[in-house]
Formats: structure tokens, C-alpha cells, sequence
């Protein structure tokens, strides 16, 4: 049987030739993904900024209208109902009260005592969650340093394996996954939470490993051809390992899309964080890391083991 392929051998796409075009594209999205931050924020889960949390289940469906509205009266702030995954799954968030533990647990208590007089005894509750501001600090500031320290342990594998320019140009492209996944949130208004932040650093670890692919390519065709021109050689690299970037990436989404439609809402915002990365982070493995070296004006001199680079292009 012939072996099935998703791009033919003597495939010669000219990437880096639509280099300007994916920069000018990259650089208009990462500043809108800026600007969404900062002018709309993040849409913090309870792991971030505190509260309560309360999942029930109950007997019947089409129950959430009027469990928003007998909640509503509570007085105890803002309190949002969401369905969880079944209709008659409910996830209760309740803001966070002024005072000790004990505001919490009173908090809880109301919240139960009004469900039970307005619904019957044959509620389930699931699970009963508080995060405390003080942790929720913490959590941001852990999740930050997380995902820092991820990009600079990143930077110096890549410049010990290779050179620094390899380093600086993966950096660039988990930089562009990273800000350009914050700012989908941003837009979205999903909740951001520490399963996001998991799913960050995951996508940093899929584009590394997507850029190191293309750069060990890279680094070989720089050995062979010690005349080819910079750019003619970028693009002959990206070619030949464009079957499979592309196989890993459309298994890899099968996968997430299904967890996405069949996962329910517990992991929903998981999934779709890594399906946005795995599209972002193949993109700047081809269009970010590859052009960066150019950008960077990489030449076989900068590797000892290699001969002079001849015919280098540096231009946009």
C-alpha cells in the first residue's frame, strides 16, 4: 500500500517569502492582545481572586432562572449560576465576604438553607470550594513565575544545543504563543484559572518542541549546503519537515477536539486554550522561529563546528 501523506516530498512552499507579512500580522495581534489586557483584564476563576463555590445537582432541569432569582435576594453580592456540563448540573459563585472564615462558612449556610427551602431536600451537592485573597495572590504570582521561568529554562536549553540565535528566535515564538493565548482570553471572557495556566505551559513545551524540529533541520541543511543562501536554506528546512509538523499538529487537534466536545465543561476551557495554542504554536514555529534567524543574521562563523556561512540575507 502506498503511505498516505498530508504534503508530497517535492513540496517547496516559499515561506519565507510571506516572512514581512507574518510579522506585520504577529505584531498587530500581539498588540491587541496587549491592549485587551489591559483595557478588559482577565475573567479570574475563583482559584485567583477568592470566593466560593458551590457545584449541586438538581432533580430537575430548567432550575437555574429561578435559582439566580431566590439567590439574588441573599444579599451577599455578586452571585453567578452557570450550568456545568448536564442542565441539571449547577456551578453557584458566590463573591467573596468581608470578614474571616466563619463570613464564609455563614455565606455557604444561607446559600444551602435558601436551596433547600425553595427546592426541596433532593439536591446533591457536589462540591464546596473557598480560595481566600491572600491565596489567590499567591496563585498569580506563582502562575506568573511558572510560566517566566518555563520561557528562560527554554532559552538556555536552545542556546547550549544550538546558538544563541536559535535561542532568542524560540523565545520570540513562545513569547507570541504565550501573549497571543492570554489575549484570547481577554477577548473571550473565558475564565482564566489555573487550568489555563497548565494549559500555558503546555503550549509552551508543544511550539518548543515544533521549533526544535525545524532548527535541528536547520542546523543539518547548514552543514550541506555551505553555499545555499540564508533564506533559500530556511525554506527548504521548514519544507522538509512540513509533513511532520503538520501530522503531529492534526493528530494532536483530533484529540483536543474531542475532548472539547465530549469532555464537558469541566476540562471545556482547558481544551480550548491547547487547541488555540497548537494553531498559534505551529504557526510561529514556521512564520516567527525560522524568519527570527534571519532577523538575527545567523552565519555558519557563529558555529565552530561549521564553515563560514556564505550568501546571507538579512533583510525583512
Amino acid at each position: 500500500m502506498r503511505r498516505f501523506r498530508f504534503v508530497p516530498d517535492s513540496v517547496s512552499l516559499p515561506f519565507m517569502s510571506w516572512r514581512r507579512v507574518a510579522f506585520i500580522c504577529s505584531f498587530a495581534f500581539i498588540s491587541l492582545s496587549v491592549v485587551l489586557f489591559l483595557v478588559r483584564g482577565l475573567n479570574y476563576g475563583i482559584d485567583f481572586r477568592g470566593g466560593i463555590l458551590i457545584e449541586v445537582k438538581t432533580p430537575d432541569v430548567d432550575q437555574i432562572a429561578s435559582m439566580r432569582d431566590s439567590l439574588g435576594t441573599l444579599g451577599l453580592g455578586e452571585i453567578a449560576l452557570q450550568e456545568f456540563g448536564a442542565p441539571d448540573d449547577i456551578l453557584i459563585r458566590v463573591e467573596r465576604q468581608e470578614g474571616d472564615e466563619k463570613a464564609q462558612l455563614e455565606a455557604v449556610s444561607l446559600v444551602k438553607a435558601r436551596l433547600e427551602e425553595d427546592f426541596g431536600n433532593g439536591l446533591d451537592y457536589r462540591r464546596t470550594e473557598f480560595v481566600g485573597p491572600k491565596v489567590g495572590s499567591e496563585l498569580i504570582s506563582a502562575g506568573i513565575k511558572a510560566v517566566v521561568s518555563a520561557l528562560l529554562a527554554m532559552m538556555v536549553y536552545i542556546w547550549f544545543r544550538f546558538e544563541w540565535q536559535f535561542s532568542l528566535g524560540a523565545v520570540a515564538a513562545l513569547l507570541h504563543d504565550v501573549i497571543l493565548t492570554v489575549g484570547m482570553f481577554a477577548f473571550t471572557g473565558l475564565e482564566f484559572n489555573l487550568a489555563t495556566v497548565a494549559a500555558i505551559l503546555l503550549i509552551v513545551g508543544y511550539s518548543l518542541n515544533d521549533t526544535v524540529v525545524v532548527y535541528d533541520r536547520v542546523r543539518e541543511n547548514l552543514r550541506k549546503y555551505k553555499k545555499l543562501p540564508l533564506v533559500a536554506l530556511l525554506d527548504r528546512s521548514i519544507n522538509d519537515t512540513l509533513s511532520r509538523t503538520l501530522m503531529t499538529s492534526i493528530t494532536t487537534m483530533l484529540a483536543l477536539i474531542s475532548l472539547y466536545t465530549l469532555g464537558g465543561a469541566v476540562i471545556a476551557d482547558f481544551s480550548l486554550a491547547m487547541i488555540w495554542g497548537v494553531l498559534v504554536g505551529t504557526y510561529s514555529s514556521i512564520f516567527i522561529a525560522a524568519p527570527s534567524l534571519v532577523l538575527l543574521d545567523l552565519r555558519r562563523s557563529d558555529s565552530p563546528k561549521s564553515d563560514e556561512f556564505t550568501g546571507s540575507n538579512t533583510s525583512i
